[in-house]
């Protein structure tokens, strides 16, 4: 049995951890709140983007567009948004893995376009072929940041570098429900950007032509995608290092009640054997 001066000091580190998990925990909370307000705000947009683009498709129909064909290259660009720091329960590991166990992927045909260092590191180490884009980016998102990325991905898709590009990221569901994300963002296709608007039927006329007007909007339609994601995976970071810190706080606290516990029978213990001491020694004086 460890002394009693192994399991306070112990108690006491235990007890420094907890207080620091409490504090992060706190931390957390506040920044959830304040990122999931923007991720409803910004949901809006890209539910409108979402209902026009679609409504765009139908009325135009079957039509050859560069942006609507897949490219002649069988690279696939797949942006990651990850985070920056640990402690965040499997926030990281589960977007990674999307990735990295996809059943159709071989790793030589994917180019991995990472937003946040722990997606970076985990890709080079898994020997993927990496372009990192600003880590900043991350801590807090604007719609510029987006319009970047997105000005990056449309370069690489015109110059025929990769054939389609996808979006991994954590989608923001409540503050305990946080699912990993694959979503295709070109070749933009009919049938899936229906099924995520929800709209069966177009309800717009426009103008100019049908080329002129999917070169405008699908660069936007790509990029509000990639905000949101920005900000949804703001959202689930927090929750998840809140969640994560809650555990390990309730965790150090069981560690804590079972290390008292141990504490006062050693402690007891000690007291014992000292009675049993001082009882012989009498014995022996009588």
């Amino acid at each position: 049995m460890a002394s009693m001066r192994d399991i306070k000091r112990r108690r006491s580190s235990i007890q420094g951890t907890q207080q620091i998990t409490k504090a992060m925990k706190l931390v957390s909370t506040v920044k959830l709140q304040r990122a999931r307000g923007n991720a409803e705000r910004s949901k809006t947009y890209f539910t409108y983007m979402f209902d026009t683009v679609n409504s765009i498709l139908k009325r135009v129909g079957h039509v050859e567009h560069r942006y609507l064909t897949a490219g002649t290259s069988k690279k696939k660009a797949v942006v990651v948004i990850t985070s920056n720091r640990g402690l965040a329960g499997g926030y990281n590991s589960n977007v990674v893995k999307l990735v990295t166990r996809h059943p159709q992927w071989q790793k030589e045909d994917v180019v991995v376009y990472t937003i946040g260092n722990k997606g970076r590191e985990a890709f080079v180490r898994s020997g993927y072929e990496v372009r990192p884009c600003s880590n900043e980016i991350v801590e807090s998102p604007v719609y510029a940041d987006a319009m970047r990325i997105c000005e990056k991905l449309l370069e690489a898709f015109s110059k025929g570098e990769v054939g389609e590009i996808y979006l991994a990221y954590t989608a923001f569901k409540n503050t305990v429900s946080h699912v990993p994300t694959l979503l295709k963002l070109l070749p933009v296709v009919q049938g899936e950007v229906e099924e995520r608007s929800g709209k069966a039927e177009a309800i717009m006329n426009f103008e100019p032509e049908d080329i002129e007007a999917l070169d405008m909007i699908i660069p936007k339609y790509v990029t509000s995608l990639i905000y949101g994601a920005l900000m949804e995976s703001v959202a689930s970071e927090n929750g998840a290092r809140m969640q994560a810190m809650d555990n390990a706080t309730s965790n150090a606290e069981e560690i804590i009640n079972d290390l008292a516990l141990k504490y006062n029978r050693a402690r007891q213990g000690s007291i014992t054997q000292e009675l049993t001491e001082i009882i012989a020694g009498a014995d022996a004086l009588g």
